[in-house]
């Protein structure tokens, strides 16, 4: 049995779905559970929508909807050749179900509104996907994902109860996909009272991890638009290799570190039950890709490039002079917690405590109104965080050579530095 996650490359419109039809054609006699996510920058979109939805902004917010809509409508009709399909239906009913939720005063959360409305982009992708390849006579049946993956109501980033949805997974899909191919969603969840829950941003791999621990999966398959993992982005390091087999912890480091090929909670699930995953090139399929955890020869001494813009750098300081001791990071760090905002790298002396940190504006700012109540506060901002591993002397030099150095931190086989 396996698991295929598509991305929003490889869905983004008519022509890419038609390439996921020839791969999927491939493993038609197979048990497969295909994992797909919202079209294209909809999730961008919807995550507009929802803002403006909140503001009442009804100007901005009927525009996004207009042009949400105009887009699938237009995907559907370079895909199905059937005027007649029932799929015309299915998605108009969504964006009517979508239109009324929007017409609707705004209540609760600013984080529960966005799940309710960015989790549709999943939804509508997966209708499309699963009705173009039933009608290429590649038969499936369509699945909601929020049958099976139950969380906490934690909204934006759901903590999933692994016991349920193992159950659920186990005793309910798995004799299903044994009949047939099923199509389902990345991203999303649903709490016990019935919530829909999103699993954090690019939450899809997760979702394709999720399912294959519940399955018992023989494989996970990651399809991107790149051979594989590189050890560095090609867009920023014209020397960029691909690395053929990683090892778990490997894996594990480099998507905290935050390299963008793989999401970071993907990796344990698998780990736990030995399950491979396989990172390849929809473009070219038949080419080999990376390999997450089985293979005996690792890429491991190879040096990696992770680079993480659009970075803040919050130094944190006590008004009355004391020490920035346990009290106070204990403080510290509950604030950070409570408004959901993750560090990336930190580093501490006696009367300061320094930390690196995404520029996520709204939410940044309001962590920083809290801390200025109790701590001098100076930032830096447009920083870029480098993650190296296997460095050397040579490569910091010529890495930092010019540029202003903020933080520098070294382990046995990590280097990170914090430049301007």
């Amino acid at each position: 049995m396996k698991v295929f996650k598509f991305g929003g490359a490889s869905v983004k419109n008519a022509e890419a779905v038609c390439n996921i039809a020839d791969i999927s054609r491939q493993y038609a006699e197979e048990e497969l559970l295909i994992v797909v996510s919202a079209m294209g920058k909809t999730t961008n979109a919807l995550e507009l929508l929802a803002k403006a939805y909140y503001n009442n902004d009804e100007e901005t917010r009927t525009k996004l909807f207009n042009e949400i809509k105009a887009f699938h409508d237009d995907v559907i009709k370079n895909l199905l050749k059937d005027p007649l399909s029932h799929t015309y239906d299915d998605i108009e009913n969504l964006f009517i179900e979508l239109d009324c939720e929007l017409e609707s005063l705004p209540e609760g959360s600013y984080d529960c509104i966005y799940d309710q409305i960015v989790s549709y982009g999943e939804i509508f992708s997966s209708r499309i996907i699963s009705a173009f390849l039933n009608e290429s006579g590649i038969r499936n049946r369509w699945m909601d994902a929020r049958n099976f993956i139950i969380t906490d109501n934690t909204y934006r980033e759901g903590k999933v109860d692994w016991k349920t949805t193992e159950s659920l997974i186990g005793n309910k899909l798995r004799p299903i996909i044994k009949k047939q191919m099923v199509i389902t969603q990345g991203f999303i969840g649903k709490s016990k009272d019935n919530h829909t829950i999103t699993l954090g941003r690019e939450g899809s791999d997760y979702t394709a991890a999720i399912f294959a621990f519940g399955l018992k999966a023989d494989s996970v398959t990651i399809w991107k638009d790149v051979a594989g993992v590189m050890n560095a982005d090609p867009k920023k390091f014209a020397d960029a290799i691909k690395l053929n087999a990683l090892s778990y912890p490997k894996a594990i480091e480099m998507a905290y570190y935050g390299a963008t090929i793989i999401h970071p909670k993907t990796i344990q699930p698998l780990q736990s039950k030995n399950i491979p995953l396989y990172v390849k090139s929809f473009v070219n399929p038949s080419e080999k890709g990376t390999v997450v955890g089985v293979s005996k020869q690792m890429d491991e001494h190879i040096p990696t490039f992770i680079s993480k813009s659009n970075q803040l750098l919050i130094s944190i300081s006590s008004k009355d002079f004391s020490f920035i001791v346990e009290d106070n990071l204990s403080n510290i760090f509950l604030v950070f917690a409570r408004n959901k905002v993750k560090i990336n790298l930190m580093q501490n002396s006696a009367i300061s405590f320094s930390v690196c940190i995404d520029n996520e504006d709204e939410k940044t700012d309001k962590m920083l109104s809290e801390l200025e109540l109790d701590y001098n506060i100076k930032t830096n901002s447009e920083l870029q965080l480098l993650t190296i591993t296997n460095h050397t002397e040579e490569l910091l030099k010529q890495l930092s050579d010019g540029r202003k150095l903020y933080i520098e931190q070294k382990t046995r086989n990590t280097l990170q530095l914090v430049l301007g």
